[in-house]
């Protein structure tokens, strides 16, 4: 009989070069020595190993160190389906995704051609791997190997049908004689798919309630009803949930048979320090500085890129419930380090350094990432919304500035009756030979080049003026485009 069965495969893993040495039939398997495993025990396995290697547990993620990592850590050790609780842009589909690491590198499985579930060789669920074993010789059964990259899956709620996680009546297989009443009528979901795996389901909230049952009855009874047929599958899964606060905990969003049997809720954070969330933004926007054309972003400029989102998401015009994204950060810096190298390759200026006057292209890849308080904005408009924000991060951070070395130093620069223009687009020789000298303070508080790099100074000068006037020490005008700030 075994003449009758294909090959196992290889796999489609980076080490198939080191392949040759698996097991490819069941009894090379069992001679091995390899023991399986539920997906949860080896979770924990792996993850105790990296724990007592001293391994970075999770790479990238920033400012979760001392409150959400450990309790993912505690969680996996318990063995928990999890729900990542917080606002968009937490990094809650980061962290799910992130725990595929723990699994291991590959995963035998019964190679039964046309079957998409990836069977435990010594624990078949289905009828056909039930057959398999049942009637081959163990030297005639094929084994393939899983990598653990295309163990994960994950699914957004809005839309998801019973049949797309679960299973349906598959209408090509009762055409071809098969009854109704049979496990070979069914088209598995994605959760069968993923047995032996981890299935993530994003915004818990917005899924059928129908579909909430189902995943209620694996969470529990390892069984299903699909069209009123019991299905009974022994399922080996990690189930993981992303939600957002203001709609989990919404009477009548998620059952709450569904929510008890969820064994570990992890409650994510935005930056809780502003210096976090610029590393956030560095690492994330994945901006080469270099190259032809180079940029040099004062931190000033960045801390205000931070800033802005720090603000909105204090801010009583914008709808907290829904959040501000870390990629409101990370759009805005992208943005803003666009405009000075355009400034850069136009006037053919290096290095670009960015200036405030960049911060007017903020609008398009703020607006749509803001959502308004309807009560709190009083009609303001998003762009009026962003200006004031914007505004509000520039008195902010000059402030701190100030404290540190003074109004005096800072803005001594500024005698009565000057007038200074500034744009995106207007050249640093500008800012210049209007300021032949930089105060010696610049260099420090900024801990920039200012007096040596005219296009660092274009920047300090555009900083120190937008300080002031949100200090209501100068005053703006803005004539043909251009902004124009006037001493005295």
């Amino acid at each position: 009989m075994s003449s009758s069965l294909p090959s196992a495969s290889p796999g489609t893993s980076a080490e198939e070069s080191a392949a040759t040495a698996r097991p490819t039939t069941l009894r090379a398997l069992r001679e091995s020595g390899w023991q399986s495993r539920t997906v949860k025990q080896e979770l924990a396995d792996n993850f105790l190993a990296a724990l007592a290697r001293g391994d970075e547990l999770f790479p990238g993620m920033v400012g979760y160190d001392s409150t959400v990592i450990p309790e993912i850590n505690l969680a996996l050790i318990a063995g928990h389906d999890m729900l990542f609780l917080g606002e968009k842009g937490q990094g809650k589909s980061r962290l799910m995704r992130s725990l595929v690491r723990f699994l291991d590198p590959e995963l035998p499985y019964l190679a039964i051609p046309g079957s998409p579930v990836h069977e435990d060789p010594y624990r078949p669920i289905t009828t056909a791997g039930k057959r398999l074993v049942a009637e081959y010789a163990e030297d005639a059964i094929p084994i393939a190997w899983w990598p653990r990259s295309q163990r994960y899956a994950e699914r957004l709620a809005p839309g998801t049908k019973f049949a797309d996680v679960i299973g349906e009546i598959d209408p090509a297989k009762l055409a071809s004689g098969v009854s109704m009443s049979t496990e070979e009528a069914l088209h598995f979901g994605l959760i069968p798919r993923m047995h032996r795996g981890l299935f993530a389901m994003n915004e818990l909230p917005e899924l059928d309630e129908l579909v909430q049952v189902g995943l209620f009855n694996i969470l529990e009874e390892r069984d299903v009803q699909i069209r009123g047929y019991p299905v009974q599958f022994d399922l080996d899964i990690v189930i993981l949930f992303s939600a957002n606060p203001s709609t989990y905990n919404r009477s009548g969003k998620v059952i709450p048979q569904l929510k008890d049997r969820i064994g570990s809720v992890i409650h994510t954070h935005y930056p809780r320090e502003r210096d976090l969330g610029i590393r956030i933004l560095e690492q994330e926007a994945e901006i080469d500085l270099s190259g032809e054309w180079p940029v040099v972003v004062p931190y000033f400029m960045q801390q205000l890129i931070e800033e802005i989102t720090v603000r909105a998401r204090k801010s009583k015009y914008i709808d907290q419930q829904s959040g501000v994204s870390a990629r409101f950060s990370i759009a805005n810096y992208r943005t803003m380090i666009a405009s000075a190298r355009q400034r850069s390759v136009v006037l053919g200026e290096k290095p670009a350094v960015p200036r405030i006057s960049d911060l007017g292209h903020l609008y398009s890849s703020s607006l749509g990432k803001l959502e308004l308080d309807l009560m709190g904005s009083h009609q303001m408009s998003e762009r009026q919304v962003l200006d004031a924000v914007i505004a509000e991060a520039i008195r902010t951070v000059f402030q701190e500035y100030v404290e540190e070395h003074g109004l005096a130093e800072i803005g001594e620069i500024f005698g009565k009756g000057v007038k200074i223009e500034v744009g995106d687009m207007l050249p640093s020789s500008h800012y210049a030979e209007r300021l032949r000298r930089v105060p010696p303070v610049w260099d420090k508080a900024f801990e920039v080049n200012a007096s040596g790099e005219p296009a660092v100074r274009a920047s300090c000068v555009e900083f120190v003026l937008a300080g002031l006037y949100s200090l209501e020490k100068i005053s703006r005008a803005q004539q043909h485009g251009q902004i124009v700030y006037q001493v005295g």
